[in-house]
């Protein structure tokens, strides 16, 4: 299983915080991952509530049907997502602590993905992508609860995504060779 954490730290009470993580409708506005949800999105969501969020995760666009799994105001909120077309889905949870000044957020992703194929591509390429997009999310959050701006996307090396994207591509024909089927494989750098 593959677990993102991110944390920050956020001039704010630990209170309006956590109501504004739980409210799906403010997700768009600091998730760079999060397109649009719809359902219960204008309240902090409750144990067992549900909400559907439309996604761009690493690239992949996607559907995800959330449910609240876990609800301690203002401390800790867990959703369980199943993900639309697929057996896989995963696991947001929220942490939230005071500290002078304010509150240490903590935010974790974890996931599993099926099979040795997509479990390579996680490990080569993916889980780098979605680090990136959890820390662009916090920074965008803590930006937004501060200053009420939400920040220009940080910088992104175009090499540090592209190589591992061709070295998931040269294993994805390795594969496909030892079942036999043609492919081919060419890394430039």
């Amino acid at each position: 299983m593959t677990r993102i954490a991110t944390t920050t730290e956020i001039s704010r009470p630990a209170a309006e915080i956590f109501d504004y993580v739980t409210t799906p409708s403010s997700w768009p506005r600091w998730h760079p991952s999060s397109l649009a949800v719809s359902g219960a999105t204008d309240h902090s969501l409750r144990l067992g509530e549900q909400v559907a969020e439309e996604f761009r995760v690493a690239g992949r666009r996607g559907s995800v049907v959330w449910t609240v799994r876990e609800a301690l105001p203002p401390v800790r909120w867990t959703i369980e997502g199943e993900v639309a077309g697929h057996s896989g889905g995963g696991t947001v949870t929220y942490a939230l602590a005071p500290i002078p000044g304010g509150t240490r957020f903590w935010r974790e992703l974890a996931y599993e993905l099926p099979g040795p194929v997509a479990r390579a591509l996680d490990w080569l390429v993916l889980r780098r992508r979605v680090d990136a997009e959890s820390a662009e999310a916090l920074r965008r959050l803590k930006a937004v609860l501060e200053g009420g701006e939400v920040p220009a996307p940080g910088p992104t090396s175009s090499r540090s995504i592209l190589l591992p994207l061709a070295a998931a591509g040269c294993l994805a024909a390795a594969l496909a060779y030892r079942l036999g089927r043609r492919a081919r494989c060419r890394v430039v750098g």
